[in-house]
């Protein structure tokens, strides 16, 4: 069992202090908090709903870094007014309608429900799982609260971003750290690196590539692997994640036993007039079907789980224009969800970064 304080014990079921006096509050049997956190997903996909949510995820200066004073009357009063319903046409077209909830919200759900469920095996119940969203609902510093309250101590903080980047790892964690600073009793905190290069998630990768190419007649030509996207001067001012995707393309390709030129690696989801990393998804697998390239694949190892960049972007878009291009065959490979080797991979990420907190028991 933790101690929740040195030289101090707890009352089993009491929440009291031993030798405190009566009147003093109760105090929560100490407990390590895995908080898991993803991009974020609106509460619906009606127009006020999604203007919220890009509200709030267009504002973020780690996402759109222009000046407010040139940013915002552009995207309150032109952007907002119109991308919401576009944007929402396409989650209602992916919408999880059984559980009225994005696909994303389903999967990091399930995601924690089984990470929660061997972490509970491996420290016999002292770890409390939860996850949040960067945007929208359950937001970081709900959860953060939440984790305080039930007696949280320690906070290890989760990104689930294989790739570091300003705009999805970083921005998760400032948005932890400012939930910590509204907290009087903070709990001490670490925050999980980035693991595009992790063993176990490339294993889950390669796998994944393996069990859906057996299913298929024909071998792609080209296993095109679709990072999101970010502006090229990101890139020059130091951000690591170009390099991280194409490290994470390389290795995916050794593991496989392939070729080099086997794997493509390209970026998605352009948004505005500046140049970002190229070679973009959309044109490249054009271009691969005027080349003779009629039966691709298309990975996403950028992201831990199915949203909408993937279920509409990649599926809808990208299969699109390579198809009105003369491919043939178009295979999207899913995201790795809640599938056993992600779980698997995540749990030893989440093990390793508990070292010296908590020992299994």
């Amino acid at each position: 069992m933790l101690d929740s304080q040195a030289g101090t014990v707890v009352k089993p079921g009491e929440g009291r202090l031993a030798h405190a006096p009566a009147d003093h509050p109760s105090v929560k049997r100490a407990k390590i908090g895995v908080l898991l956190a993803n991009l974020g997903t609106p509460d619906n996909y009606d127009y006020w709903s999604m203007r919220r949510y890009l509200s709030e995820f267009l504002s973020d200066k780690r996402v759109i870094d222009y000046p407010s004073w040139k940013w915002q009357p552009l995207l309150q009063l032109i952007i907002l007014t119109k991308r919401p319903f576009s944007s929402g046409a396409n989650y209602k077209l992916i919408w999880n309608h059984e559980l009225n909830e994005s696909p994303l919200m389903t999967i990091t759900k399930a995601q924690t429900s089984k990470i929660a469920e061997a972490l509970s095996a491996l420290y016999d119940g002292e770890i409390m799982v939860d996850f949040c969203m960067r945007y929208g609902n359950p937001s970081t510093e709900s959860k953060v609260r939440e984790m305080v309250k039930a007696g949280c101590e320690k906070i290890l903080f989760f990104p689930l971003y294989p790739h570091y980047a300003g705009a999805t790892s970083a921005t998760a964690n400032d948005q932890f750290f400012r939930a910590l600073m509204k907290e009087t009793r903070q709990p001490a905190a670490r925050t999980v690196a980035e693991y595009f290069d992790h063993p176990k998630y490339i294993e889950a990768l390669a796998t994944s590539v393996e069990a859906v190419y057996r299913t298929l007649p024909v071998k792609p030509d080209v296993l095109v692997a679709s990072y999101h996207g970010m502006p090229k001067r990101y890139l020059m001012s130091g951000d690591p994640y170009h390099c991280q995707c194409a490290k994470t393309s390389r290795l995916l390709r050794e593991r496989l036993g392939w070729d080099k030129g086997a794997i493509d690696t390209t970026f998605q989801s352009v948004f505005g007039p500046e140049e970002w990393l190229k070679p973009y998804t959309v044109e490249h697998v054009a271009e691969l079907a005027k080349k003779g390239k009629k039966n691709i694949a298309v990975i996403a190892p950028a992201f831990s789980a199915d949203c909408i960049e993937t279920l509409e972007e990649i599926n809808g878009e990208i299969r699109e224009s390579f198809e009105h291009a003369g491919g043939e065959t178009f295979t999207y490979i899913p995201c790795l969800n809640d599938d056993r080797l992600h779980i698997d991979a995540l749990v030893s990420i989440i093990e390793e970064n508990l070292l010296g907190w908590i020992a299994r028991t």
